[in-house]
């Protein structure tokens, strides 16, 4: 239910709804996970073109199933195709439980609210691309590379802003987005 109303407000939250999709099949569920800088940068697609960010690199389970995909944004490129059978996207799904680090244990995915602040700390992964990697503790697990600071849309989010996230409190750039 919580997750319903998350999926509610970002997708009633932008103007453009053709640019969201229901993908089904394999994806990386980020939004109980955390992130860590990788010193390089990533580009983002936005509604005029492309954007730089500093990136993080976020472990996260993958699951099967339908998923709310933005095929237009991230660095989708305008379908739910992951490029190879060994690649797939970060998307978002009402996940109540979760394989979360450190030993990839299922535990309940509980949302939480935080405010942004005007250093770097958080991670937007929301239909970014995801290398998997190895099966922990049953876990399929994938590599997912995202932005540090982006709204979702190509911009950064300023200080201030109220954040979602599933990541357990504590976690360093938590996965997460900009409440509307």
């Amino acid at each position: 239910m919580r997750y319903s109303i998350l999926l509610l407000l970002v997708v009633s939250s932008f103007a453009n709804a053709a640019r969201y999709q229901i993908c089904v099949g394999e994806f990386a569920f980020c939004g109980a996970s955390g992130a860590t800088p990788t010193g390089r940068t990533i580009t983002v697609n936005t509604p005029t073109g492309t954007a730089e960010f500093n990136e993080a690199l976020a472990v996260c389970p993958v699951f099967t199933g339908p998923a709310v995909a933005d095929v237009l944004g991230g660095n989708m490129q305008g379908s739910c195709d992951a490029p190879s059978a060994n690649e797939v996207y970060s998307l978002f799904a009402p996940i109540a439980e979760a394989p979360m680090a450190p030993d990839w244990s299922v535990q309940p995915v509980v949302p939480r609210v935080f405010i942004s602040g005007s250093e770097a700390n958080f991670s937007n992964l929301f239909s970014f691309l995801c290398v998997k990697t190895e099966v922990v503790n049953g876990a399929q697990l994938a590599n997912c590379f995202g932005p540090i600071n982006e709204n979702l849309r190509g911009g950064y989010v300023p200080a201030g802003t109220s954040m979602l996230t599933g990541s357990p409190d504590g976690t360093i750039l938590p996965v997460s987005g900009p409440l509307p």
